[in-house]
């Protein structure tokens, strides 16, 4: 293991890199990017997983939803992406109807992520409806990280964006979800928007890293939206969201002096010009 800034990590991190990460009980840095320079900065940071998440559909192109994504958005926005990492493992979502139809379909969006976009990983949404497909692209070579909980895609079917698996009913159908994407041969699960004891019950009964976003501090890992974190995004403020900037603010400002530099004629001055 090399040692740089903050973080011990290997100089490429690797789907078995979080899976031993779990085992030694280090918890796992993961943040969204979309493009090729905002992906370069948060790896040279040290983060462990990109997730080129479908959330670019509200963060990037001002969707209300995921749904809009297509493979081709996926495609490039991961292909940005990866370019600009070196250390970091890129996952890449799979958008809304590029694996729900047949296992087949499915496989064919996962080989077009990895080829044509150079992504480490994929990503799919839900549970036993989708374990044959996991299977199907796993087998192929293909590694899978699983979504349970608040799964964004399915927004239209739940009709809301609150916390799930609060009955008991629902949360005893995400643990058996959990073992089941397991047993499929996912390599992490991502879970999203459930209480904390069920988060941690989820972790301790499967022995792939868990990923949580607001699902409480017991999963083997974190994942936030660059966007949020960063306090690009002044709109969203859900209780799970800690804002470690104010970009919008500084960006505004920065914005505001350039404008009136360009107005009073003092941009460019002297030095900024060619003779």
């Amino acid at each position: 293991m090399s040692t740089e800034g903050k973080n011990s990590r290997p100089d490429k991190v690797t789907t078995q890199t979080v899976v031993d990460m779990k085992q030694s009980r280090e918890k796992i840095s993961m943040l969204t990017a979309y493009d090729f320079t905002m992906a370069g900065i948060i790896d040279s940071a040290g983060v462990d997983v990109i997730l080129v998440g479908d959330s670019a559909s509200n963060v990037m192109a001002g969707f209300d939803t995921t749904v809009p994504m297509t493979m081709d958005h996926m495609i490039y926005h991961t292909s940005c992406v990866v370019r600009g990492v070196k250390k970091a493992l890129v996952i890449a979502d799979l958008p809304f109807m590029s694996y729900q139809v047949t296992a087949k379909e499915a496989l064919i969006s996962a080989g077009r992520m990895m080829k044509e976009a150079g992504a480490h990983a994929i990503k799919l949404e839900g549970g036993k409806s989708i374990t044959a497909t996991v299977q199907r692209i796993v087998d192929a070579g293909i590694p899978v990280m699983g979504h349970l909980g608040l799964t964004p895609q399915s927004i239209y079917k739940f009709g809301t964006y609150k916390v799930r698996a609060k009955e008991e009913r629902e949360a005893e159908e995400l643990l058996r979800d959990a073992k089941l994407l397991e047993e499929a041969g996912v390599f992490s699960i991502v879970l999203e928007k459930i209480p904390s004891e069920l988060a941690k019950k989820v972790t301790e009964s499967v022995a792939v890293p868990t990923i949580g976003i607001g699902a409480g501090p017991h999963c083997d890992g974190q994942v936030l939206v660059l966007h949020d974190m960063l306090g690009l995004n002044k709109d969203f403020s859900p209780r799970f969201l800690r804002r470690y900037a104010d970009l919008h603010s500084s960006m505004t400002e920065a914005v505001g002096n350039y404008i009136k530099d360009v107005k009073s004629g003092d941009f460019p001055n002297e030095s900024e010009q060619y003779n």
